[in-house]
This record gives C-alpha cells, structure tokens and sequence, in this order.
C-alpha cells in the first residue's frame, strides 16, 4: 500500500504522522511544494514585529525528522501539477509520475491578490509563508518606510497592523467590508477598531482596494503595503480531478474526511468542514482544525476508521496586548442562519481589583426558543483564551444557558473572582430570555 500526501505542514504531516503510527508497513510519501515542510505560519506577524528573532525558530520539523524517525519520505521542491484517480497517480511539474494507493489532499490555501492591480510590485508583501515573513522582515531593515497600509481586517491582517506599529510605522488598515476580524459583529469591530486607534493605527473600513498605485493604496500614502485579504482554498487541482467542492468553494468531505472520490481524503485550509452549532459546512481555516483534519483523514487513508464531527469556529488574537476571542455565530449571524438570537453583553473585572483585576467584557448569544447557546465573544487582556475555550466547550455540548450558568468554574484571587465574567453574563442572559 502507498499513501501519498500532498503538501506538508500542519494538515498533510499530521496526516502522514497518523497514518503511519497505524500502519507501520505502509508505504507514505508527502509532496511538499515549498523548501518549508513545517512551520508555525501563526508566529509570521511576531517575526516581523522582532518578537521571535530568527526565522528558524518557526520551523517545527524537517524532512530528514520524518525520514529518520518516522520513516516518511518527504520531498520538497516537488509541485503536482495534476492527478488521475482512475490511474492512481500524482503527475509532478519535473515531469516525473508517483504512484498511489490512497491519497491525502493537504494543499492548503492562499492570499490571491491577482484582483489587486500592482500587487507585484517590490514594496507589496503578503504574510502566508516564511519566506514572505523574511522578505517583509528584511525591507523593513534595509529600506526604513514609515508608512505602511495593510489591506484586509482579518486575523493576519490585524496582527500585521500591530507588528508594524511597534517597528515605529504610520499605519494604516483598510478593509471592504464593515466588519473587522471576519466576524459580521458590530460590537466587537467597535472594540478593535478601539484598540487599534488607541495605539495610533487608521482604520477604514468599508474600503475596496483595486490597484497599487506606486506609493498610494486607496489614496492614502505610504511606502510598503501588506495584503492579508483574498484568502482562497487550493482546489484547483482537485477540482479538475473531478472531486466536489462544497457551497463554500472549499473540498467538500464527509465526516471520514473523504472526498466523492473513493480513497481520496483532504485536510486543513483546502477543505470546508461542519459547523456544529448550523449544521452546515463552513470554511473557517485554522491550524489547530487542520490539525485534527490530517490526523483523521490520515488514519482512515491507513485503513482506520475515525470520525471528524466539525468545528464551532473558535479563534483568539492579541492586538496590542488585549485578546479578542470569538466561538460559535454572533446576533447577526444566528438570525441569518434561521434562530431567534437574544445576547448579553457585560463588562466585569477579570480578577478580583484587590489583584490588578482588568475590565474583560463577555457576550453570550442564544437562541430564544431553546435557550441552547450558540455563540460568545470575549475581550480583554486576562484570560480570555481560558474563557472562551470554556464557551467554545459549551457549544459542542450544545449546553443551554440554565447549565452553563451552573458551571463549577475555579476561583482564585490570582485568577478570578468569585463570580466569572462568563457566570454573570450567563445570568444577565437569562433575565433577558
């Protein structure tokens, strides 16, 4: 049996890793286009910023790692370039043809600027790869700009805000849409826009950006511009295959992570999943679900048979030191998905204020026939990845709010206080059901 693996990374090694704890006898081979086989794409924005100092230090694994200990033959530099299922085998850009028994589709996603006019330009980056971290890293140094635009509002986007704000640049963070972090939240693009404005980075919204035009974005000067925004599966590869895609233009999969063609699996940023709290796909990618999506689709590849039941959309970013957190639909997103949303929204301390406790705010959304939780947020610089990963939990036990205000949450002065942000913003929220 041979398994090959197409792209590195989290998704296709998680997949190679699973597959061979399981078969110890099979034969797997990972296609890695890139010179990188594993990285942590999340550090990009801290590496620019100066935070992590060497680029090195975001590798996680190497090929000849997996060679030796894993027994995985991993290539890098190798580009497939087609595939033919009826054949069973991968065609690569050298010309050269590899056989496979069962395939793992792990190619990931990527910023397509090819609608901004000018985006080659040498002063216009993306963050996706080392490399591009590298390249920014390296003008920044050698040319000095004082001004920066950074084109899309999303996680990358802002991060990338933050990291240029701290090296000393003019700011500023254009977005097409009315809403920051892709989340159609009003009150949390208000509590980022806050954020960002407080620490001297300009923030537009409702700004679509077509063309660079030299040292103009949208007619605001500037010397480098970073695009974080046209983020699109890889598919196209599998698509002319003949493999379905889903309504989100991602690999469409089942819960086995297999394709519609038998003995074809895809993982991570290529793939759509299930939303748990809709029931329908989405396409939220994220490296700790590209993750889990590699281990699955690695082990049923390898003759196992293990299920992925989907994601509540669960995310955190830190712009200058405050986290912003996210799980499950906002208001506006659970009316349009078809429930009768009713939220609350506090502000409590994070801690007792007799140890520094800060303001963290916390909103909760239900459903208003039910009252089973469907969403939160959480905002603040103490431990709001701790509480929205207590939210993120509730909502894949589709608890409702009665049984998440009775939570046996810890309480320490150092940590919380008596009554959690979370508990009272449960409370307030079943006075307002």
């Amino acid at each position: 049996m041979a398994l090959v693996v197409i792209g590195g990374v989290a998704a296709g090694l998680s997949a190679a890793a699973r597959a061979r704890r399981l078969d110890a006898g099979l034969e797997i081979v990972v296609l890695e286009k890139g010179p990188v086989i594993s990285y942590g794409a999340c550090g990009l924005p801290y590496f620019v910023e100066g935070r992590i100092r060497d680029a090195g230090q975001l590798t996680v694994y190497s090929p000849e790692y997996f060679r030796k200990e894993r027994r995985i033959d991993v290539r890098t530099g190798e580009c497939v370039v087609s595939l033919s299922h009826p054949r069973r085998e991968v065609a690569l850009a050298s010309g050269a043809r590899v056989h496979y028994d069962r395939l793992v589709l792990a190619m990931g996603a990527r910023c397509d600027t090819s609608g901004i006019a000018g985006a080659g330009q040498p002063h216009v980056f993306t963050l996706h790869t080392v490399d591009d971290a590298v390249r920014l890293r390296r003008f920044l140094g050698e040319k000095r700009p004082r001004r920066a635009v950074v084109v899309g509002g999303g996680y990358i986007g802002v991060e990338a805000a933050d990291a240029l704000r701290r090296n000393g640049l003019r700011v500023t963070l254009l977005e097409h849409s009315a809403n920051l972090l892709a989340r159609e939240d009003a009150g949390l693009t208000a509590a980022v826009r806050t954020q960002l404005e407080d620490h001297g980075v300009e923030v537009r919204c409702g700004v679509e950006v077509k063309a660079i035009e030299g040292d103009r974005v949208a007619d605001v000067a500037c010397e480098v511009v970073v695009i974080s925004a046209g983020f699109k599966p890889n598919v196209e590869l599998a698509s002319e295959a003949g493999i379905a895609l889903g309504p989100t233009g991602a690999i469409r999969t089942d819960d086995r992570m297999e394709t519609s063609l038998r003995g074809i699996y895809a993982a991570g940023d290529c793939a759509e999943a299930t939303h748990l709290v809709t029931g329908r796909p989405a396409y939220i990618p994220l490296g700790t679900t590209a993750n889990k999506m590699g281990r699955v689709a690695g082990a049923n590849a390898a003759g196992g048979r293990e299920r992925f039941p989907g994601i509540v959309g669960t995310s955190i970013v830190g712009i200058f030191g405050m986290g912003f957190a996210t799980t499950g639909l906002s208001v506006a997103q659970a009316r349009a998905e078809g429930f009768r949303p009713v939220a609350a929204r506090i502000r409590a301390k994070a801690r007792p204020v007799y140890f520094g406790g800060r303001d963290t705010t916390v909103e909760l959304v239900a459903d208003g026939a039910t009252h089973r939780l469907l969403g939160g947020s959480v905002i603040g610089e103490q431990g709001a990845a701790g509480r929205i990963d207590v939210i993120a939990a509730a909502l894949h036990a589709r608890l409702r709010v009665e049984d998440f205000e009775q939570l046996d949450l810890a309480y320490s002065p150092p940590f919380s206080p008596a009554w959690d942000p979370l508990l009272i913003a449960a409370q307030q929220l079943l006075k307002d059901l």
